[in-house]
């Protein structure tokens, strides 16, 4: 056996990027801060790793961030008699995290962002998020209008 460190495969990169995007939107709800840059900065460097390995991360957070606006309109149309304010804030913001991906990232197949924001919930929310997120997340991929399989070229 080789003293070399094992390399994460893509699956498990691309789900660490998620974590910690996830952790980190639900940190900028609580407390947005006045320079993004410098926060996210921060918060990557605490990492475990490289920030090189964190690079689909902050695109996740960039993106999430930028298109906010559009991103909650579309929770609200999702989430029928709920409010922001009776959505958990780490539900949020799988949430946010997943319908990103699922309006703006082409490249990913909307199953596995649906995928993974009930697997993430299922970590770091309570029991019942799972069945709220996949509820809202259900009804936003028939309006998307494209295959569940499959990324876009």
């Amino acid at each position: 056996m080789d003293n070399e460190p094992v390399k994460p495969n893509r699956r498990s990169q691309r789900r660490d990027c998620r974590t910690c995007a996830i952790q980190f939107l639900y940190q900028w709800e609580l407390n947005k801060p006045d320079e993004l840059n410098d926060a996210l900065r921060i918060f990557i460097e605490d990492q475990e790793s490289e920030r090189t390995y964190y690079a689909f991360a902050e695109e996740l957070i960039h993106g999430v961030i930028e298109q906010i606006e559009d991103i909650d309109k579309a929770i609200m149309q999702h989430a029928n008699n709920w409010t922001f304010e009776r959505i958990a804030k780490i539900d949020l913001a799988i949430l946010r995290l997943a319908i990103y991906e699922l309006l703006h990232r082409k490249d990913i197949p909307p199953i596995v962002s649906i995928n993974e924001a009930i697997d993430l919930s299922k970590i770091f929310s309570n029991p019942d998020s799972k069945r709220f997120i996949n509820g809202i997340l259900d009804k936003m991929k028939d309006s998307i209008g494209r295959p569940l399989r499959q990324a876009a070229d």
